[in-house]
């Protein structure tokens, strides 16, 4: 799709830039927002983002072929009111897929990169897409400019969709470590392939982790492979078939400190409850309880129970979890706990790396696999100038952006996806994000019918 710049009369300018919001960044958030807009608002929509199918992201647009979703179909339909959209797309293109399957997550790229186009369709010229990146943004008192590498975007309104941050720098790793074209510190951005005997260290034992590890062995590599991390827990399985209810004995009332909360979870799956179902319930009241804990309790569990949290709430797909215990089983993949001490090269190739109570080793690669860092030191050029310029503040423990309840920054501008979490807890996962962009909506329509 050809891209698409606001230009407009001096004379009509502010009413045409009224009636335009635009969404900056074409991941599964974007396009999430870009369909609610369309159908259920009379904007015009202009969608800011460089890729040139919107919907698949970094999530869904770098996947490979053994790349499987986490969640099972069944929960992963755009519609919230239509849980069964995306198994009847599958079938529709002739897939036999069933609600609880896990898909390839290349599959679902392709299905959200489906609706954006259906929402085009539909749009009769409403929604456009600007093939760009946004490079800054200027906030007048007409609405907003957005700034983008291809030019500008009027608008009275502007949604930031722009995902994750960018990984934290590890404390330990030199610079000229992170100068090496044997370190790599964004995996889904692509990075060199050692030698196929060769030892790797993946720092971080998380799915990031998983899955670099699996792109590895497919790719051929037969050498050692170490995930470390300070407790070196690996993601856990889901079970084959989803439990049939939680645990009726899991009482969650808003008031509950996080001893009070662990101790009932540890008391339900003592009392024989599925551990699956007692946290797929926290899951789903995840974000009320953040909101009440005191911040001693949210500090607490950011520091001593958030990994555990991690791996029981984010968890591999049965296929996943079989090729990685092979892997584990074969010697070529081990999970490891350690704190990283230091990481310089090594003047004959690769990378030496010290880690407490162990022997400096050397690695062939080591790939960063930690996850998003925190705000503001860890965001990318656009959201930095947001920060500068003072249109945007870090959120509650630098984990996002503030807004308010409904992802209002300011009047005019707006956040949904990965970037609510502080305020909110589970802002990651589609189900969360359809939730989000659904109160945004109704927040942004109703402004306009006062």
């Amino acid at each position: 799709m050809s891209s698409v710049v606001e230009v407009l009369e001096p004379a009509s300018r502010d009413a045409a830039a009224d009636r335009t919001v635009a969404v900056v960044g074409g991941g599964a958030t974007g396009a999430l927002l870009a369909r609610a807009l369309i159908r259920r608002t009379e904007k015009n929509v202009v969608l800011v983002a460089p890729d040139r199918e919107p919907g698949r992201g970094i999530a869904y647009g770098a996947a490979q072929p053994w790349h499987i979703l986490n969640a099972r179909a069944g929960a992963m339909s755009i519609c919230p009111d239509d849980p069964m959209h995306l198994v009847r797309w599958c079938r529709d293109r002739g897939d036999a897929v069933e609600g609880t399957d896990f898909l390839p997550r290349a599959l679902y790229g392709d299905y959200l990169a489906a609706q954006f186009t259906d929402t085009v369709a539909i749009s009769a010229g409403r929604l456009r897409h600007h093939v760009a990146t946004a490079t800054g943004l200027y906030a007048g008192d007409d609405g907003y400019l957005v700034r983008t590498d291809a030019g500008s975007v009027r608008a009275g309104q502007v949604i930031l969709a722009v995902g994750n941050p960018r990984a934290a720098r590890l404390p330990g790793i030199s610079d000229a470590a992170y100068a090496s074209p044997h370190l790599t510190t964004d995996p889904w951005a692509g990075y060199p392939r050692p030698e196929a005997d060769q030892p790797v260290l993946l720092l971080g034992t998380g799915l990031t982790a998983v899955d670099v590890a699996l792109s590895l062995t497919a790719a051929g590599h037969r050498g050692p492979i170490e995930a470390l991390s300070r407790r070196g827990l690996p993601p856990l399985a889901h079970p084959e078939l989803p439990p049939s209810s939680a645990h009726p004995d899991l009482i969650l009332n808003s008031d509950l400190t996080l001893r009070q909360l662990l101790r009932r979870v540890r008391a339900a799956i003592d009392g024989g409850a599925d551990w699956v179902a007692v946290v797929d319930t926290l899951r789903h009241q995840a974000d009320r309880l953040w909101a009440g804990f005191a911040d001693g309790d949210r500090e607490r569990f950011l520091r001593h129970v958030v990994r555990f949290w991690d791996v029981h709430r984010h968890r591999m797909a049965p296929p996943v979890a079989a090729r990685i215990a092979g892997l584990r089983e074969q010697g070529t993949l081990r999970f490891s706990a350690g704190r990283l001490r230091s990481v310089e090269p090594d003047p004959r190739g690769g990378l030496l790396v010290a880690i407490d109570g162990r022997p400096v080793r050397r690695y062939a690669a080591v790939i960063c696999c930690t996850g998003p860092g925190t705000l503001p030191g860890s965001a990318d050029p656009f959201l930095s100038s947001l920060f500068r310029d003072g249109l945007v503040r870090p959120g509650p423990y630098g984990l996002g952006v503030d807004t308010d309840r409904d992802g209002r920054i300011r009047p005019g501008l707006w956040l949904a996806g990965p970037l609510r979490r502080g305020h909110l807890w589970e802002a990651t996962a589609v189900p969360e994000i359809r939730a989000q962009v659904d109160r945004l909506v109704n927040a942004l329509a109703r402004q306009y019918h006062r």
